[in-house]
């Protein structure tokens, strides 16, 4: 939140826009020029970044389970923001393919989740073998 808070005291919104109420957030969101999302990707990716990381340092075992499971949350309600307020596509696109689970999947690396190998021939499976 404080992302979102300080970005438009370090990139001010054009002349005239407004985000006083949800109703005025939403039709404003047409007015905004694409540096003016820099902010709110920010806080998107930086909140689901620190989510599954802390998950990932927290979780006894299944490490990137958890934190790619807190990174789906985000996502959700990533999905749910682009629902009721809308924006431009080009954002909504970046928002939810590049700021969700990537960063989720970043986190849960950096937070000591590990990544199983399968090499070939080792496989679960008859055909595997």
């Amino acid at each position: 939140m404080t992302i979102v808070s300080v970005g438009p005291m370090v990139i001010p919104a054009p002349e005239g826009v407004e985000f006083s109420t949800v109703d005025k957030f939403a039709e404003n969101l047409k007015l905004l020029k694409p540096i003016n999302f820099i902010a709110p990707w920010l806080a998107h990716a930086m909140g689901t970044l620190i989510g599954a990381f802390v998950a990932a340092k927290i979780a006894a075992s299944h490490k990137m389970k958890f934190a790619m499971g807190i990174s789906t949350f985000f996502l959700l309600g990533g999905v749910m923001m682009v629902s009721m307020f809308g924006g431009p596509i080009w954002f909504a696109v970046l928002d939810l393919l590049g700021a969700y689970l990537p960063m989720g999947y970043l986190g849960a690396i950096l937070g000591g989740a590990t990544v199983p190998i399968v090499s070939q021939g080792h496989g679960r499976f008859p055909q595997d073998q």
